[in-house]
């Protein structure tokens, strides 16, 4: 059985405001129709349907303040699982209770681990939606990076369009500092180790992304540091200096530590022992982020407390 098709909405024009200010036109249509297709975005941009100000406008174009965009009606399928508005509500107050920071600036949630961050690729709901779910007020609620779904901990959500600027920048300059806890299958010998391999991303014919160390790939490096010692484990914190897809995870591998609970770079036969003791998730979590606050320009750091589950699992490795 196929979804019946949304019937097309009417021309919307849409008053720009100071939060969309700078902008990418299509970045912002993307954010604007969820659910269109990437493709189609760009055909009605390219065969004139959107308009900014009366006029055609290309894809790359910068919407400012003041603005008057206009949007083509667009037929779209219906969400073929919709939530319930009660398990909406349910995970929106989840949520709430891991907020970190919450100003006029940003929001840091400590994001639990096997949520996605934000939704589609048949996902219904992803951090972001539950997010905006919980502050409906907040005129822009933006994504500042990713973590993987499996991973948890800090993630960086923008309420400005100055402040996803400046956020922006601090990562693509790599002046934000992250540190992740990760626990290491075995036991790792060393005390610090600097991982130095490039790594080459390839998207399987299922849309899995699987990456591995490569000479011919881009150039990422991730420190080590060992802060406990187990017989079968090391609990260790990992700082990536670069910010590939997987990183962490595949340079522990290099290594010949992969990170426990790990089903993709990880052997089974070891996490399989790992889950008749407690461990059914990825052991690698955010664990603390200092980056200059877009608004009071001060230095911050914020820390994410490991989650029960693994803390229990550490337990476990005394």
């Amino acid at each position: 059985m196929t979804d019946r098709p949304r019937p097309p909405a009417s021309v919307r024009l849409v008053r720009i405001g100071e939060e969309h200010a700078g902008q990418r036109i299509d970045n912002f249509l993307l954010a604007q129709l969820k659910g269109v297709p990437k493709s189609h975005i760009y055909r009605i941009l390219r065969t004139g349907q959107v308009r900014l100000n009366g006029g055609r406008i290309d894809a790359a174009r910068r919407i400012a303040d003041g603005d008057l965009v206009r949007i083509p009606p667009l037929q779209t399928a219906a969400a073929p699982n919709e939530i319930p508005a009660g398990a909406v509500d349910a995970f929106a107050q989840r949520l709430a209770a891991r907020i970190l920071i919450d100003d006029a600036e940003l929001l840091v949630i400590n994001k639990p681990s096997g949520i996605a961050v934000h939704g589609g690729s048949g996902l219904t709901l992803g951090i972001i939606e539950g997010l905006r779910k919980l502050r409906p007020e907040a005129r822009l609620l933006e994504l500042v990076h990713r973590l993987d779904r499996d991973t948890s901990g800090c993630l960086v959500i923008a309420k400005k369009r100055s402040a996803l600027r400046s956020l922006h920048e601090q990562f693509r300059e790599n002046s934000v500092k992250k540190t992740y806890t990760a626990l290491l299958v075995g036991a790792w010998a060393q005390q610090t180790r600097k991982v130095e391999a490039a790594l080459d991303k390839n998207v399987l014919q299922s849309g899995e992304r699987v990456v591995k160390a490569s000479a011919s790939g881009k150039a990422a490096a991730t420190i080590f540091r060992r802060t406990r010692l187990f017989e079968a484990a090391t609990l260790v914190e990992a700082e990536p200096l670069t910010g590939r897809t997987h990183q962490i995870r595949v340079h522990a591998q290099f290594m010949g530590h992969p990170i426990a609970g790990d089903d993709r770079y990880a052997p089974s036969e070891r996490n399989r022992e790992f889950r008749q003791r407690g461990l059914r998730r990825l052991f690698l979590h955010a664990s603390r982020l200092s980056l200059v606050h877009p608004g009071s320009g001060q230095a911050v750091t914020v820390e994410a407390p490991l989650d029960a589950e693994l803390q229990a699992f550490l337990d476990t490795c005394e």
